[in-house]
């Protein structure tokens, strides 16, 4: 009976992923490859290679993602190195503020940032209260900086996701085997790249594989700094003429293509790598205790990186209290009155109630499902079952923009999911199912990690007195790694609420608008509009960063939720 429930769950898994991600994402392929009498051709791919427009979008996206990649490497490598090795003040609390970021979307981080380089912005303010610049001289840091405003807004969003992926791979190393090279005479530098870099591969590599294909489609802060010469962009654009302009389906299938390498080259070098995961032998600690002013050196690295790291959230928050900041370092007036206004705004609240709505259903589909992929990759002994735990991963390696594109592209009329589109052209559905997918793997990683703590005789002592697989699952497994669930389930739901990609692409009339694409609106609106996003944006990162802590709190085991 457990075998053929395992099969039954692995095919209604395998069905649903068929239909709602492997389906999309090559249709968007196909048509890239289909002629208008239904042939097959390359001519639009190629076409794409001799347009110089698109060769420049796709260069600069492919820029953006290397650089992006390391220049978060570059933060996030030395503090999970300083995490691993000494213990020092306030390592804790430091560890956790690390995660910051993460509580606000890039794109509305953008926000700030953009006030506080514009020409009459903070930093010109700053330096010209200084004496470092001219009043009559002032740079435009945006103008031609663009590129690296983007690069440093991944970076500042994205260095946790590292972070964390290198923490998990560190800890999990035998310390024996550096302090063998260090009794050796082998010095701390070498011992660190002949040592402590190549076993570190998986986690580096895991980690930057996430980042890259993040930076690479990225399509919310290029859009804010108003950098149109990108990949995504031009795919975004592109939808406006999707039946006449096959350009954006090639465009779709060749970021598609680089991302799907990018993944399979990690998987392929690293994903069978054992060196790096063996469990840290008990009773063998290889932090050092750091006192005086080497401890107070390493919190100040960690503080450092932090209130960096917090400019863009600063810079989102005062731009929503200030009733006056123009040409000052700081609002010269505040006001909470934007928070209000906001929340008549037409487009505000409808846009909560739509976000709420399709964040709840995806997150219980991501549960439900979620849990029972969970328990068959753990519980069942089925042959497959890590192809099925691969197969759910995927959805951290194919950028949101080609799931939504394909959606998109799936949902126009006498397409096979024109169905999902509902009266009024709600796209419902379309966002509830594009969520759901894209953030099921969250959900599954902290219930494979439940269920590998959890003592499986507990369930096999109620399977012995009778007690059906469903509901040992209900009355055993379940309340057993509830923790963990709820864990996956927070962050499931918290990024659903804030997801870029699928909310701008895919809701498309004011009334559908989630609460991403209310923001994106209304910093095109005339007046305050930029207060009235930013007042929004607070809210969202309040919500968000609640939502983290309470993740990190239930069952957030280092790295563990974010690990590709």
């Amino acid at each position: 009976m457990k075998r053929r429930n395992a099969v039954a769950v692995t095919a209604g898994v395998c069905l649903l992923f068929a239909v709602f991600f492997i389906y999309p994402a090559l249709a968007v392929v196909g048509e890239a490859f289909r002629d208008r009498d239904g042939g097959f051709t390359f001519a639009f791919v190629v076409e794409v290679f001799r347009n110089p427009v698109y060769v420049e979008g796709l260069w600069n996206a492919l820029l953006l993602g290397v650089t992006s990649t390391f220049v978060t490497l570059l933060i996030a490598f030395p503090l999970a190195l300083l995490s691993h090795r000494y213990d020092f003040f306030g390592r804790r609390i430091l560890g956790g503020l690390i995660l910051i970021p993460l509580v606000l979307p890039p794109f509305v981080g953008a926000i700030g940032v953009m006030h506080i380089l514009s020409v009459t912005g903070s930093l010109n303010s700053l330096l010209i209260e200084i004496g470092l610049m001219d009043p009559g001289q002032r740079i435009d840091w945006l103008a031609e900086g663009r590129f690296w405003g983007i690069v440093v807004m991944n970076a500042l969003h994205l260095y946790p996701i590292l972070y964390m992926n290198i923490a998990a791979s560190l800890s999990s190393l035998d310390p024996a085997m550096e302090q063998a090279a260090e009794n050796l005479g082998c010095r701390p530098s070498r011992r660190l790249f002949r040592i402590t870099l190549p076993l570190a591969m998986p986690g580096i590599f895991a980690g930057s594989s996430i980042v890259f294909i993040w930076s690479f489609t990225e399509l919310g802060v290029p859009l804010v700094f108003n950098y149109s010469r990108v990949a995504p962009v031009q795919v975004f654009h592109g939808i406006k003429d999707l039946g006449g302009n096959p350009a954006p389906y090639a465009l779709v299938a060749v970021i598609l293509l680089i991302s799907a390498l990018v993944f399979g080259l990690t998987k392929f070098l690293f994903g069978r790598s054992t060196s790096g995961s063996q469990p840290r032998p008990k009773g063998r600690d290889a932090e050092k205790k750091l006192t005086g002013l080497n401890s107070l050196g390493c919190a100040m690295i960690f503080a450092g990186v932090f209130l960096v790291a917090s400019i863009p959230h600063a810079g989102v928050v005062m731009l929503a209290f200030s009733d006056n900041w123009y040409d000052s370092i700081a609002p010269v007036h505040w006001t909470i009155g934007h928070f209000q206004e906001a929340l008549g705004d037409p487009l505000v609240v409808p846009s909560i109630e739509n976000s709420l709505f399709y964040a709840v259903v995806a997150t219980l589909i991501a549960v439900i499902v979620g849990l029972a992929i969970a328990w068959v990759v753990v519980r069942s002994d089925i042959k497959g079952r890590s192809v099925l735990d691969a197969l759910v991963m995927l959805p951290l390696a194919v950028p949101g923009l080609v799931l939504a594109f394909g959606y998109l592209a799936l949902s126009q009329e006498g397409k096979p999911l024109h169905f999902m589109i509902g009266a009024g052209g709600s796209p419902a559905l379309l966002l509830i199912a594009a969520y759901a997918v894209r953030r099921m793997p969250y959900v599954v990683r902290a219930a494979v990690a439940g269920l590998q703590q959890s003592n499986p005789a507990m369930e096999e002592a109620a399977r012995s007195l009778g007690a059906g697989t469903w509901r040992t699952l209900r009355r055993i497994s379940i309340p057993l790694i509830g923790a963990n669930v709820a864990a996956g389930a927070i962050l499931a739901f918290a990024f659903a609420m804030l997801e870029v990609s699928d909310s701008l692409i895919l809701a498309q009339q004011a009334q559908h608008y989630p609460i991403t694409k209310a923001i994106y609106t209304l910093l095109s609106t005339l007046g305050n509009g930029h207060e009235l996003a930013a007042a929004l944006g607070t809210w969202a990162m309040v919500f968000l960063g609640i939502a983290i802590v309470g993740a990190t709190a239930l069952g957030g085991k280092k790295g563990g939720l974010f690990k590709l």
